[in-house]
Order: C-alpha cells, then sequence, then structure tokens
C-alpha cells in the first residue's frame, strides 16, 4: 500500500476521528481526554506554512484520544483527536 491509501483506510476505520487537514506541527493542544466539547470548539492549533490553523471539533462529544502532543509533526490525514 501506498501511504495515501494508508492514510485513508485509517480515516475509514476510526470513527469520530479529526484529523490533520494539512502537513504541519501542532504548536498547541487545547483539549484532554476525557474532555466535554461543543461543536466548534478549538482542538488544537496546528502550524503549516507559518500559518496558525484553529482545528475545530465537527460536532459535540467526549475526547475519546489524543494522538498528538506540542511539538508533534503530522501528515495530511494523520488522526489528531478521536471524539465520540
Amino acid at each position: 500500500l501506498t501511504p495515501t491509501k494508508r492514510i485513508a483506510t485509517q480515516k475509514e476505520v476510526v470513527e469520530g476521528a479529526i484529523t490533520a487537514p494539512m502537513t504541519g506541527k501542532i504548536i498547541s493542544v487545547k483539549v484532554e481526554k476525557g474532555e466535554q466539547v461543543k461543536a466548534g470548539q478549538v482542538l488544537c492549533i496546528l502550524e503549516a506554512m507559518k500559518m496558525e490553523n484553529e482545528i475545530t471539533a465537527p460536532r459535540a462529544g467526549t475526547v475519546h484520544e489524543v494522538s498528538v502532543s506540542e511539538g508533534s509533526s503530522v501528515g495530511e490525514g494523520e488522526v489528531i483527536i478521536v471524539i465520540g
């Protein structure tokens, strides 16, 4: 499998996964596992091409997993946070 196909498969398997919209570096994580979040709440800040991008919750729920930490590098499509 090519990396692109592997990443696409991960997105299909993990329900409630929020993925990186682009390659970059996590500069701030705003939530913790077990935390309740609201739709539109900022989950983390992703720096890409010297721009800070807010990654927000698409819906309300509970954070089940935080797959990144401050300073982590992420690739496009990589799972950042899982909300259930």
